[in-house]
């Protein structure tokens, strides 16, 4: 039997809410939107809005934590190398999410921070996800072998993670390119 009253209601209200802060902040950026705008959106007052959160910080770890979670649906739809670029060009085409997750990612370092068990939780999951990628590579012979993926995985999160910084302040830099010549740098040599 579906769940009904108030929790349902606030559960789903929450859930738009989080969908229209995801939409503003991709479209009109971090910085210059603000949370009236997406309170606005869902019908709500400020205070309303910040009922269903537990502070301004919870509510954008929140958002983070929607947008992780429909790339990762993405990516499921599709496979190989193609799905990751497909993620890196999304990043490109939603700049204030990038900046978004720039600037939580430095503030979730404080244990106090409410990203903290976000990226906690995060990099563990997306560096088991990357091994397993890495290794079917090495399995069919598309990667080298000589580095364990588990460490290529980190390799990997750290370029990606950290041209989104660099392109920030600079958006001719392409996120693309450095993963890609990360990966035809770990393709076999002739002899491998």
């Amino acid at each position: 039997m579906a769940k009904r009253g108030p929790y349902e209601k606030g559960e789903a209200k929450r859930g738009e809410i989080l969908h229209a802060a995801l939409e503003i902040f991709a479209a009109e950026g971090y910085r210059g939107t603000s949370l009236r705008k997406v309170a606005a959106r869902c019908n709500l007052s400020l205070p309303g809005l910040m009922h269903y959160f537990d502070s301004k910080e919870d509510l954008l770890t929140q958002v983070l934590r929607v947008r992780d979670e429909t790339a990762r649906e993405r990516q499921r739809e599709r496979a190989g190398p193609e799905a990751y670029r497909e993620i890196i060009r999304e990043g490109a085409s939603t700049p204030g999410l990038v900046e978004l997750f720039v600037s939580m990612s430095a503030a979730a370092s404080d244990p106090e921070h409410p990203a903290h068990a976000h990226f906690a939780d995060r990099y563990p999951t997306l560096r088991e996800r990357v091994a397993e990628y890495l290794q079917r590579r090495m399995d069919e012979g598309e990667m080298r072998t000589d580095i364990p993926p588990e460490r290529l995985a980190v390799l990997l999160i750290a370029v990606a993670d950290g041209i989104q910084l660099q392109w920030l302040i600079d958006r001719s830099t392409s996120m693309e390119q450095p993963i890609d010549d990360v990966m035809a740098l770990l393709a076999p040599r002739p002899g491998d």
